[in-house]
């Protein structure tokens, strides 16, 4: 597959969401919290409590929706500042438990509307950004889908970053890079080869550590694999002194483009 096609591929609307994820994964453990204690509930974001066999974990989960009534509702997995402050509500919640944390991304980009903007939204990210870097309970991020800029990176600053095959990272859409450009949407491929993207180009890079086979919505053997990695990846995390784990998390991001480990 081309990049391009890679990008049209973590679009499709039939692929599994994060609520599917969350769904064959967690099952009716899934206790879901709502609001941000400050102005709303962002259902673009869903959060909540979830068993992974014997460990409670936080579950972050950005949701677009399957159609196009469930898409308006979650507007189009486009969050706003609301929804990034709960997601930091939970996981400041489960930092005081030493609860592991799980966010599954799929979003285009942070809403860019005039409300989202007055109530703060970039600060909001920020905000995550600061935050989650110090967090003393183990974060992992699985790439879905689409992660769309800043409004991906909230979500993703964690020990690991995990993508799906199929799912694309990156700072812009190729059709926004390609207006910029080359003034002409209509080069969108070839800014998505430019870009590097997809999976394959981000784990060369050392952007992301694994990549993980797509799954489809009722290939329940492939969600109980990725939940059996994921219990191991977060118990090998949780073994680890708190202000361990933070320094490689802090030293995993610095050493991204240097091709060696900053000490």
């Amino acid at each position: 597959m081309t990049a391009y096609e890679k990008v049209t591929a973590a679009r499709d609307v039939k692929k599994p969401t994060a609520v599917d994820y969350i769904a064959n994964m967690f099952g009716d453990s899934f206790i879901e919290l709502h609001g941000d204690r400050r102005f709303a509930d962002d259902k673009a974001i869903v959060a909540g409590l979830a068993m992974l066999y014997d460990t409670p974990v936080t579950v972050i989960g950005i949701e677009k929706g399957r159609n196009t009534k469930e898409r308006v509702e979650r507007n189009f997995g486009q969050a706003q500042p609301e929804g990034y402050r709960k997601a930091l509500r939970l996981m400041k919640q489960a930092e005081k438990f030493r609860r592991p944390v799980l966010c599954l991304v799929d979003t285009s980009g942070a809403y860019p509307g005039i409300g989202a903007e007055e109530r703060g939204q970039g600060q909001a990210i920020a905000e995550n950004l600061m935050e989650m870097m110090a967090l003393k309970t183990p974060v992992l991020t699985i790439l879905i889908g689409e992660g769309g800029s800043g409004g991906a990176l909230a979500l993703a600053v964690a020990d690991e970053v995990w993508m799906m095959e199929n799912a694309v990272y990156s700072v812009i859409s190729p059709e926004g890079c390609a207006s910029i450009l080359w003034k002409d949407s209509a080069k969108a491929p070839e800014a998505a080869e430019a870009l590097k993207m997809t999976a394959q180009d981000l784990f060369d890079l050392g952007v992301v550590e694994r990549i993980i086979r797509q799954p489809k919505t009722e290939d329940k053997a492939m969600f109980e694999s990725l939940k059996l990695l994921i219990s191991r990846t977060l118990t090998k995390n949780l073994s680890l002194d708190p202000d361990v784990l933070t320094e490689q998390r802090y030293k995993r991001f610095r050493r991204i483009g240097t091709g060696h480990l900053i000490t």
